[in-house]
């Protein structure tokens, strides 16, 4: 049920991210959000999932909280991160006004 979670979550994203920057820049802009979404999707997961498998033993694939499950919390939570400080808007520019000469 977590990864299910957790993957939705991914899919409602790449969504928006590509909602976005389509409206923003184009729609080549929102499929290259998308695929660099992705990219970080795979290799993240990757890296998660070995760390998890160095911490957790491995125990029964039908536990609700297991090693896989565990690797993508790991992954979004450090996604959730990344893309906050990564996408997050930039304050008012001083371009066009502001200071006086």
């Amino acid at each position: 049920m977590i990864p299910l979670l957790v993957f939705y979550i991914h899919v409602v994203a790449l969504a928006a991210a590509f909602t976005r920057r389509w409206q923003e820049e184009g729609v080549v802009e929102g499929f290259l959000a998308v695929f660099f979404m992705a990219i970080i999707f795979f290799v993240g997961w990757g890296i998660a999932s070995f760390l998890m498998k160095l911490a957790i033993a491995p125990g029964d694939p039908r536990a609700l909280f297991n090693r896989d499950s565990a690797s993508l919390l790991l992954l979004t939570a450090g996604e959730a991160v990344f893309y906050y400080f990564f996408l997050k808007a930039e304050g008012p520019s001083s371009a066009g006004g502001g200071e006086r000469a």
